[in-house]
């Protein structure tokens, strides 16, 4: 897979954790701003996916199997979307850290995408 795209995922899920933990720790909901960061991340997960597929339908394979493969891209393009779903029904410092732990959790499963792969 494309290890840049996978890196730059990874880092952006991370700066976006750092922000919403920062949040947290002042004390802050999620905020509009933070919501555009989301959309970011999840806008370069569903890159990632299409990416992911067209290397599957091109004849590519992952080491550890399509299934899984499939089901972690689906998993991190799940991910952040979740989480800022689910911090828009805890409008405290909460739904910042659901939002920073979604981040967290994401960069978790861009690492284990990129091994499953054959990096």
């Amino acid at each position: 897979m494309l290890n840049a795209l996978t890196l730059v995922t990874g880092i952006a899920a991370l700066l976006l954790a750092a922000w919403c933990g920062w949040a947290a720790h002042r004390d802050q909901p999620t905020k509009d701003w933070h919501f555009i960061g989301m959309a970011v991340v999840s806008l370069l997960a569903v890159v990632q996916l299409v990416v992911g597929i067209v290397l599957l339908a091109r004849g590519d394979k992952p080491d550890q199997g399509t299934t899984i493969f499939v089901a972690y891209l689906l998993g991190a393009l799940a991910c952040v979307p979740a989480a800022g779903f689910m911090s828009l029904a805890e409008r405290t410092r909460w739904g910042s850290v659901t939002v920073a732990a979604g981040g967290v959790v994401l960069a978790v499963l861009e690492v284990r995408l990129f091994d499953i792969w054959g990096g």
